[in-house]
């Protein structure tokens, strides 16, 4: 219990520091802001970035990919040690990181040196994405405060990653490629003195050692599960070597790190989170909703470009309904979540999303701004509010002494749904595209092969070919993208139904602990003596589960027993926490279950135990030890 009591009072301190919390909120958002923009921005700069430096193709499949691997790797390695080291101070190191890469990387000569600035990008990014999660959790105790906070922070990443294409498309138009990295440092400048003041500091658990050799294997084994994954989406063949090594060699170092953690006293991640239902099931939702997000923001720009002819300007443009939806989402999304819960949101989200992604399919060759407008609307609101409610779920199943592993838990699925849209829907794109090229009236059987490569390779082969055979090539590329790009709609709205199913296994409301620390311990210690409990009930002449009254049912839940009960008050008040209110579990007095019109016993069988909507004040922590329904 020492343990607990310490982050608590860790806790504590952060958050009564004097600074506005929604301060702290809003320099944690802008920090973010600038991660996410790094991640899409470059995408637009890559044809005069090409022409500049001269980089050869595997060269520039680095230069594009360096930023993402490496911050997909170390999220968990950093999320670990900034519970151990201070979250604020990985942080601020993070600010600093960013900022000096991102001055190298605007003044790279050379491929090379590009390659090694967008990499540092990568560390500055794993260090500042978990920590500004974690503070979050720290800063905002309070269940229905952090839903609000993480609404707007999850908004921030979702308009970081929807305008990084436009704000791109502006610098390059108007200056040269290195503009979108010289855009950083002012920003870094006026946030690194700002988080220093405002920010307060925070740890974890800080017993024993911080497994360094664990945190290696992390980073090494994501790093080759997310590089696998990415060269599957390239298009390498997936038993190649350079696909199946890294993926074979990545899941053997994660299957070795799970294995070490369990075994560690003191783990870098606390391995008892994923028994829980809705923490794990929050997790796979994320992945889910990334990997239809990604997947299709790619094939639909190359569809804005390519098939309708639109300038990188004006793509980022027609993307913005998608932005503002998303911040509508975010905004309203604690609101909804108090309101429905979490499981008919993120399932609702996801119902949402698909038929979105439905109404895509009706698109065609030529342009048809209110279909795409109406669609991209839904897609946005739908994916937002799902990824909004699945992080919120996530973060709050986690104590705040593992905010910090928790956090880089939820940006590692991130990445890697990211990384598996890609070579998923890429892989069904390019498989539905491809056959219908080999057999072109008038076109060669080499240039054929090389117009199946992509859309943007047949444009340029159809040139070279010219007359009747370049146009009937140009015109059965375009139509066979648009056929295909069907397809792989069709297949991102079965995944996103998936996680509409999955969500079946959140909690029905939403719940706000008095004291989430303390009851996640008595969980925990409850189920680890089970045989325990079952002897001292013999011995003392009670029932056993089956037969136990309201109570000893509500005990084993992961209620307090009625002597606990009667402790709480001595402990609130020794603490200066307020008393929950009694609810008549011990004395069988009925307690509403939250469905009209009937009441349940404390303890009921059906729930396991009493559900305590968001605008009551609940005695349990969000999903303790209870069935899925």
């Amino acid at each position: 219990m020492s343990r607990t009591n310490t982050a608590h009072g860790r806790s504590r301190s952060a958050v009564d520091s004097g600074v506005n919390r929604w301060v702290v909120l809003v320099v944690l958002c802008v920090s973010l802001l600038l991660v996410a923009l790094d991640a899409t921005i470059l995408h637009v700069a890559v044809p005069s970035l090409t022409e500049d430096l001269r980089p050869s193709s595997t060269a520039l499949l680095w230069i594009v990919d360096a930023y993402p691997l490496v911050c997909a790797s170390l999220l968990i390695l950093f999320g670990t040690l900034g519970d151990r080291v201070g979250r604020r101070r990985v942080l601020l190191l993070g600010y600093a990181l960013f900022g000096t890469a991102s001055a190298v990387a605007a003044l790279a000569t050379a491929p090379a040196v590009l390659i090694g600035a967008r990499a540092l990008l990568g560390v500055g990014g794993a260090m500042i994405m978990p920590a500004t999660l974690s503070i979050l959790r720290t800063v905002f105790p309070d269940r229905r405060e952090r839903a609000t906070a993480i609404g707007v922070w999850t908004a921030t990443a979702a308009i970081g990653a929807a305008t990084g294409p436009v704000l791109g498309g502006f610098l390059v138009e108007n200056y040269w490629w290195g503009s979108v990295f010289l855009i950083n440092i002012p920003l870094m400048a006026l946030i690194l003195p700002l988080g220093r003041r405002l920010l307060p500091e925070s740890r974890g658990a800080a017993d024993g050692p911080w497994d360094v050799l664990g945190a290696l294997m992390a980073a090494a084994g994501v790093l080759g599960c997310v590089l696998g994954v990415k060269r599957a989406g390239a298009g390498d063949p997936l038993l190649a070597l350079p696909t199946a090594g890294p993926l074979l060699l990545g899941a053997a170092l994660l299957v070795l790190f799970v294995r070490r953690q369990k075994r560690r006293p003191h783990p870098l991640i606390d391995l008892r989170l994923f028994s829980r239902a809705a923490f794990t099931t929050s997790v796979g939702c994320i992945v889910i909703g990334m990997l239809a997000l990604v997947g299709l923001e790619l094939i639909a720009v190359q569809y804005l470009q390519l098939v309708l002819g639109l300038s990188p300007l004006e793509t980022g443009l027609r993307l913005l309904p998608l932005t503002f939806a998303a911040m509508a989402a975010g905004a309203t999304g604690s609101y909804t979540l108090r309101r429905i819960g979490p499981r008919r949101m993120v399932g609702w989200g996801f119902v949402l999303t698909a038929a979105a992604v439905l109404l895509l399919t009706f698109m065609g060759q030529h342009d048809r701004p209110l279909l795409l407008t109406v669609g991209f609307v839904l897609l946005g609101f739908g994916l937002q509010t799902t990824l909004f409610s699945a992080y919120e779920s996530m973060l709050s199943e986690a104590p705040q002494r593992s905010a910090g592993g928790a956090a880089a838990i939820g940006e590692t699925s991130y990445q890697l749904g990211a990384g598996m849209g890609i070579a998923l829907l890429g892989s069904v794109m390019n498989a539905a595209y491809a056959p219908a090229l080999a057999s072109v009236p008038g076109v060669p059987a080499e240039a054929s092969r090389g117009a199946a490569n992509s859309l943007g390779e047949a444009y340029k082969v159809a040139d070279q070919l010219g007359g009747t055979a370049g146009e009937a090539l140009h015109q059965a590329a375009r139509h066979s993208f648009v056929q295909g790009l069907h397809v792989t709609l069709f297949v991102s709205a079965g995944l996103l139904l998936v996680g509409a199913l999955m969500a079946r296994r959140l909690p029905r409301i939403m719940e706000c602990p008095v004291d989430p620390e303390e009851a996640f311990d008595a969980r925990e210690a409850q189920g680890a003596h089970p045989a325990q409990e079952g002897a001292d009930r013999a011995a003392a002449g009670r029932p056993g589960p089956a037969s136990a009254g309201p109570s000893e049912r509500s005990g084993a839940s992961g209620m307090p027993a009625a002597s606990e009960r009667t402790a709480r008050p001595e402990r609130a008040r020794a603490s200066g926490v307020p008393a929950a209110p009694e609810r008549g579990a011990s004395s069988g007095v009925p307690v509403a279950s939250g469905r009209a019109g009937h009441a349940e016993p404390a303890g009921s069988p059906e729930g396991g135990e009493p559900r305590v909507p968001a605008t009551r004040e609940a005695i349990e922590p969000a999903g303790s030890g209870r069935p899925a329904h």
